[in-house]
């Protein structure tokens, strides 16, 4: 899944000479958190977060209350006072799980999204995790059984055939390294429909061949495994 099916397209962008009292009603009104910085000429120049915003009232880059005159103080602060410069930008083609690594590892709360030059949009932390619970099933409900495979080619495959043998309908399937036993990973198959087979069955099926560590079911999680 690409950024293009998951950003927001039509983003409130901030010149590099706005107001950042006119920035702070904004985010009052709209309740958005972040908003690309632009030139004269369009070109995006730098980010501003809520956290900037905040920080600005009353401002830390000025002496003093500075709300008073007119002339002085938060009333001439603008965005390109408080901006982070260039900003990390990816493309609207870039794939879902690179922004999720780079919003992690860099702590923001949005990235803009930059085709040739021009802003086409920007993709935050709550658009990631909309594409996480598109990604997972969650949204449509059932069953996520989740099971430790060897890592190498084909337990993976064997599972899921085990499962359609099953006539069970699985509606995602992801896997991730198990980090504490090296040369294993984890699978995690959502079952949207066991049709009119009983739980407890399905599981006492899957335990018997595969090291079931637990399942999710109606919101509530069982452990299975002893490690």
């Amino acid at each position: 899944m690409l950024v293009r099916d998951w950003m927001t397209r039509n983003v409130i962008s901030l010149g590099v000479n706005s107001s950042i009292l006119d920035a702070a009603e904004i985010l009052r009104e709209k309740n958005i958190r972040q908003f690309p910085v632009i030139d004269s000429e369009g070109r995006l120049v730098g980010i501003v977060s809520d956290r900037d915003v905040r920080d600005a009232m009353p401002s830390k880059f000025v002496p003093g209350d500075g709300a008073v005159d007119l002339k002085s103080g938060l009333y001439t602060l603008t965005a390109g006072d408080v901006m982070t410069l260039d900003p990390i930008v990816v493309a609207s083609d870039t794939a879902m799980d690179l922004v999720a690594e780079l919003i992690v590892k860099h702590k923001i709360g949005g990235i803009p999204v930059v085709d040739g030059g021009t802003l086409s949009g920007i993709i935050t932390q709550a658009d990631v995790m909309r594409f996480l619970c598109t990604a997972t099933g969650c949204h449509r409900g059932g069953i996520q059984f989740a099971v430790r495979l060897p890592a190498k080619p084909g337990p993976l495959a064997e599972l899921l055939r085990d499962v359609k043998n099953q006539n069970l309908a699985f509606s995602s399937v992801f896997t991730s390294a198990d980090v504490e036993r090296p040369g294993f990973r984890h699978a995690y198959v959502r079952v949207s429909d066991i049709g009119d087979q009983r739980v407890d069955k399905v599981v006492e099926a899957l335990q018997a061949k595969y090291d079931l560590m637990y399942y999710v079911y109606e919101g509530v999680t069982v452990d299975l495994s002893d490690s």
